[in-house]
């Protein structure tokens, strides 16, 4: 047999080979390919239940942190009974009460009369983002309460920035003066037991990380809103937005 002929026999062979594939070889690509099928319907049904949950839960969880910083803003200002968010304008440097984007809160007593200032920081503490609210007399020039909002710090370590007593003592008549365009004495984090001047903040022993980022965020607050909060007091008055 020439070359040739070898050639289209074999071709002819091949071809044979592809039409009689056996019934167990068929019924193990189809079974591959229901797998793959089957595979993917679930992750586009666990996708789609994804998302679903998140924009049912998007709203709740909204409320919840509202809910939940407004009762802090009464929590952290001596006296409060009611709030008035306020925005600040950075072209006209003035303030102006909002519903929605408040960059601070104001509260005010029984008879209307203003209390204190509510204001939410975060930073980022030895785990995840710490974000607070602090209370601020605008009277006596000091921070007078301060609410952890949220923190994933380590349960009986970094937690104890909302429950160590020593460490919350700091917030209870911290002072903040404002001197220029900042404050006259930035806040000082210092190791625990190192306080000796008022406008210095007292880490704790086993979490220093989270204490001292504590201190940090609201170091950078203070010098921010303390300032405006001062030039416009006048602004923060109990009406509605």
């Amino acid at each position: 047999m020439s070359q040739v002929e070898t050639s289209h026999a074999e071709k002819v062979e091949a071809v044979i080979a592809v039409e009689h594939v056996s019934p167990a070889e068929e019924s193990s690509a189809s079974s591959i390919l229901r797998i793959y099928g089957v595979v993917l319907a679930v992750g586009l049904i666990c996708g789609l239940l994804i998302v679903s949950v998140f924009e049912i839960t998007k709203p709740i969880i909204a409320r919840n942190r509202i809910k939940l910083r407004e009762s802090a803003i009464l929590n952290v200002i001596d006296g409060a009974t009611a709030s008035v968010g306020y925005a600040y304008d950075e072209s006209a440097k003035s303030f102006r009460p909002v519903e929605e984007g408040a960059d601070l809160f104001a509260g005010f007593d029984d008879a209307g009369k203003l209390v204190g200032i509510a204001v939410e920081t975060s930073a980022m503490g030895y785990q995840d983002n710490i974000r607070i609210l602090y209370g601020y007399d605008p009277a006596t020039e000091t921070i007078v309460g301060m609410k952890v909002l949220e923190s994933r710090e380590t349960p009986g370590l970094g937690d104890r920035i909302e429950k160590d007593p020593n460490f919350i003592a700091n917030f209870q008549s911290l002072d903040v003066a404002v001197g220029g365009d900042g404050l006259a004495h930035p806040l000082e984090f210092v190791k625990a037991g190192g306080k000796t001047q008022d406008w210095q903040i007292d880490g704790i022993t086993g979490a220093t990380i989270s204490s001292r980022a504590t201190a940090t965020m609201l170091r950078e607050s203070t010098n921010v809103w303390m300032p405006r909060i001062q030039a416009c007091k006048s602004q923060f008055r109990q009406e509605e937005p």
